[in-house]
């Protein structure tokens, strides 16, 4: 089923309903920028998981904002929730990628720390070769990068 939104022009992004978006959008040019209240996911965002272009070029053509981030306080409180309850910091998904790997790729710069906390280890390397101290350095985050070797 994939993600459950809580925003119907996020659900509709998600899930490739043109004509759902479309509406939205026309009834208010605002939706374009409604962010989900559970991730912070703009219709932009849900549209770019799946690889909907049609509807990231609509919202683009209707000034959909590329710069509003989906990185909410409750990301953060629901990996400390995980972390106390015990979860593998380190355990990885089907890609070999680790909770660490993915704060890296969103420049998640309050998740690392508690992750890097919880020993999650820079150097496991997902499925493409690449760990999360690769991903730094290939998208330029130098921040992170120090956080990272630090915690070698």
């Amino acid at each position: 089923m994939g993600i459950l939104y809580s925003e119907p022009i996020c659900q509709a992004a998600y899930q490739n309903d043109f004509g759902q978006v479309w509406r939205w959008v026309k009834e208010d040019s605002s939706y374009a920028n409604v962010q989900d209240g559970f991730n912070g996911d703009t219709p932009l965002i849900c549209a770019c998981r799946r690889g909907h272009v049609r509807i990231v070029s609509f919202l683009l053509r209707r000034n959909a904002n590329v710069n509003l981030k989906n990185q909410t306080k409750q990301n953060e409180a629901l990996v400390r929730m995980l972390l106390d309850a015990g979860v593998e910091v380190n355990a990885t998904d089907c890609y070999g990628c680790t909770a660490l790997h993915y704060a890296c790729e969103m420049k998640n710069q309050s998740l690392i720390p508690l992750l890097l906390e919880a020993r999650a280890d820079p150097t496991i390397k997902n499925k493409h070769g690449e760990s999360s101290l690769d991903i730094a350095r290939r998208l330029k985050f130098s921040q992170i990068e120090l956080m990272l070797r630090k915690a070698l």
